[in-house]
């Protein structure tokens, strides 16, 4: 793999002081690289992207580093950087698609770019001037993947980006997700199998809020995958 983009070091997250969703969560993503997170419900694939989006500000670790030096996931320069898709949001209800891009863009510091092939590729065409709140769930998804790889943020975080989707929309999302390499590094998690295997150069599978085993390219199998799932859910 390439150099280093992301380190963190021990991390653990909570939502309460009772009990801790991410325990001694240690993990580092290379530039240009796809990683997929898989694990059962309640492993901590959220929370540990809600952390990573600045969103759950109660965690603590031995060291968090960007490019090699120590970053704050809640400051300007490293908001800049990344952008995060999650499952399901609701948020700029009362904005169209385009005035979502363009809220963006501005916030990023980037011009409006050509989304022309993406809307199509999504099949976004008939929706791009609906308010938001209007839109399906799997419509309201695709005005947020359409915008995060429109964006190209050196970091991307991608929540199950499968759920609502058409087996189209899917079919290109996967395309997508496999050539962001050439732009940055993208992490996301997902429960469907099918999405891992295609499209990821690691897989990190977790297990009460810590990594219980990583695959790496070339052991990537859905086969195993499964294994260790099923391992974990007899424990």
């Amino acid at each position: 793999m390439g150099d280093a983009l992301l380190t963190i070091k021990n991390l653990s997250a909570w939502y309460n002081n009772e009990k801790m969703i991410l325990s001694d969560f240690s993990f580092a993503l290379d530039e240009h690289e796809v990683a997929g997170l898989i694990g059962l419900n309640g492993a901590g694939k959220t929370t540990f992207l809600k952390v990573l989006s600045g969103l759950l500000p109660t965690f603590r670790s031995d060291g968090i580093f960007f490019c090699g030096a120590p970053v704050d996931f809640r400051k300007q320069d490293f908001k800049r950087c990344r952008y995060t898709v999650f499952a399901e949001d609701n948020s700029f209800s009362y904005f169209t698609f385009w005035e979502y891009l363009a809220y963006v863009c501005a916030a990023y510091g980037k011009e409006v770019p050509n989304v022309s092939g993406l809307i199509q590729g999504f099949h976004f065409e008939e929706y791009t001037d609906t308010l938001l709140r209007e839109l399906s769930t799997g419509n309201r998804k695709k005005a947020f993947l359409i915008t995060a790889f429109a964006l190209k943020p050196r970091l991307l975080l991608l929540d199950e980006p499968v759920n609502g989707l058409d087996f189209q929309s899917t079919e290109y999302l996967y395309r997508q997700i496999s050539g962001y390499k050439e732009h940055g590094t993208v992490l996301f998690s997902s429960h469907i199998l099918e999405s891992i295997t295609l499209t990821s150069d690691r897989v990190f599978v977790l297990e009460n809020g810590r990594i219980r085993q990583t695959f790496e390219r070339g052991q990537i199998n859905a086969e195993d995958i499964r294994e260790a799932l099923h391992d974990e859910n007899d424990r």
